[in-house]
């Protein structure tokens, strides 16, 4: 792994679910030290009271200044105007988070930082805060999302890879539309905190007491349930199997309307992480049943290998980087072809945890991802000190 460097993170907000982005800023820290930089924003905002909390948080975060977390990592909460298809909005923007990183940077000793950025947002600052190496790692295709402005959007994220002096995609689909922005561009795929998930199988793992009584079997999920959430799906198969229940964990953040009639539909909420391998010691089969767009083909879902490293029997949508673990899974397409495959699984005994599937994604682990990432930082810096010297010569 790299080590003795300082790492500026541009990322979602720390106190979210660890997505894939704090799962590696986690590691890289152990031998790093990392400020992490809470969301800049790439939704325009509304006029509803989840944003107007939202707003509110901000401003309390950014009042709480540069602060530890963890070892070696700090985050820091900027300010910024979230209107990025406004140039003026741009202009101040730029302005304000350079002075403050810059200002954050001083406080922490950083020198010649590595900006590792996670969004598009972060195109107007990265490059210009004394960084000997600018990495943009794209894990979604951003203009796709509900409520962005798509051409600023887009118009960020090609100054952002055409500035990086390295990208990271982590699906097929992300590579084919991001290397023609730069030439140094390498598909990493998702990895999976397999240690953790693993405890599902454990026969001292027990069901949480809000789903122990639920009737068998327990088809689950757990994830954001949003619109890329395909609740069409969960909604047939409720409906056609009223013995089985649906368990759904995750913050809501789609109109579930479809499901409030239907009594075998448990939405239990937003659950920490901690807990989640004890829930899935409750599920029977996992599933994945996503909407296909724009968004969910160039995805690569994390819950998919948090399921398998749970030991779990998985139903998925057949996205591309879904298919691509094929012999894990089942996938299927409409309600019919999802309640056939569970009812397929269930017919040949296969449901709960088993640490034989757990054991298959060893190869898939965090730890193995970012040995990887590593890998390819330290290669390109050694070929640009090479290059440099070769100059100078």
């Amino acid at each position: 792994m790299i080590q003795g460097n300082d790492i500026i993170c541009f990322s979602n907000d720390w106190d979210g679910d660890p997505l894939s982005k704090k799962h590696i800023a986690l590691r890289l820290a152990r031998k790093n030290r990392v400020l992490w930089v809470n969301s800049t924003g790439n939704r325009n905002p509304t006029a509803s009271v989840r944003d107007f909390r939202r707003v509110w948080k901000k401003l309390w975060q950014y009042c709480r200044g540069c602060r530890p977390v963890a070892e070696n990592i700090h985050v820091f909460s900027p300010l910024v105007i979230p209107f990025h298809g406004n140039r003026l909005a741009r202009w101040i923007n730029r302005r304000l988070l350079a002075r403050s990183l810059r200002r954050a940077c001083r406080k922490l000793g950083f020198q010649k930082p590595i900006t590792w950025s996670f969004v598009p947002s972060s195109a107007d600052v990265a490059g210009s805060l004394g960084e000997r190496l600018v990495v943009y790692h794209c894990v979604d295709e951003y203009a796709e999302f509900t409520g962005t402005n798509k051409t600023a959007i887009l118009d960020m994220e090609r100054r952002l890879m055409e500035r990086a002096d390295l990208v990271v995609v982590s699906s097929s689909r992300l590579y084919e539309t991001k290397r023609r922005y730069n030439r140094n561009t390498f598909l990493v795929t998702h990895g999976v905190d397999v240690a953790h998930f693993r405890t599902a199988c454990l026969e001292e793992t027990a069901p949480p007491e809000d789903c122990a009584e639920l009737q068998s079997p327990v088809i689950g999920f757990f994830g954001l349930i949003a619109d890329w959430v395909d609740l069409e799906i969960i909604r047939y198969l409720a409906a056609s199997r009223p013995e089985w229940s649906l368990l759904l964990i995750g913050e809501v953040q789609a109109d579930i309307s479809v499901l409030r009639d239907l009594p075998n539909v448990h939405i239990l909420g937003r659950r920490p992480y901690q807990s989640l391998p004890a829930y899935c010691k409750a599920f029977d089969i996992a599933i994945l049943p996503f909407v296909v767009n724009e968004l969910t083909l160039a995805a690569n879902p994390l819950k998919l290998r948090e399921y398998l490293a749970a030991g779990l029997p998985v139903v998925a949508t057949p996205l591309p980087e879904v298919r691509k673990l094929d012999g894990l899974l089942r996938t299927a397409t409409t309600g019919e072809d999802f309640l056939y495959q569970i009812e397929a699984l269930l017919k040949e005994g296969k449901r709960g945890p088993s640490l034989a599937t757990s054991l298959l994604m060893e190869p898939e682990s965090w730890d193995e991802k970012v040995e990887e990432l590593s890998e390819i930082v330290t290669d390109l810096h050694c070929g640009a000190r090479r290059r440099e010297q070769a100059l100078t010569a």
